[in-house]
């Protein structure tokens, strides 16, 4: 997946926005956030673009770091409610986009 894509595919969830929210911090200045009622759901370094981090329910994670390499710490998140999930790992494309979106309502729900 390239980082169009991946872009694209996050603003099409219902309420979602992008933002560059930490340009006072050098080291995170090239980070895109993507939000739901205010709130982060999802973001990638766009200089890189090798992971994304999401957030996942705290009984998933383990689990997840079970079946797929590709789930690890979240970059600069708290890693009881966030993981990372490197992109051209073992987790499919559609998975990616399927815990993203699980982010999405997950955010997006405890907003209402």
């Amino acid at each position: 997946m390239n980082i169009e894509e991946f872009r694209e595919f996050c603003l099409s969830l219902p309420g979602s926005g992008e933002k560059m929210p930490f340009q006072a911090f050098r080291a995170a200045q090239s980070i895109l956030a993507f939000y739901v009622g205010g709130k982060i759901f999802c973001f990638f370094d766009i200089d890189k673009f090798d992971t994304c981090t999401i957030k996942c329910a705290p009984d998933m994670i383990d689990e997840l770091k079970a079946c797929y390499n590709a789930v690890g710490a979240p970059y600069n998140m708290s890693p009881r409610h966030w993981i990372s999930i490197r992109f051209n790992d073992d987790m499919p494309d559609e998975e990616i986009k399927r815990w993203t979106r699980k982010s999405h309502d997950m955010v997006s729900n405890k907003k209402k």
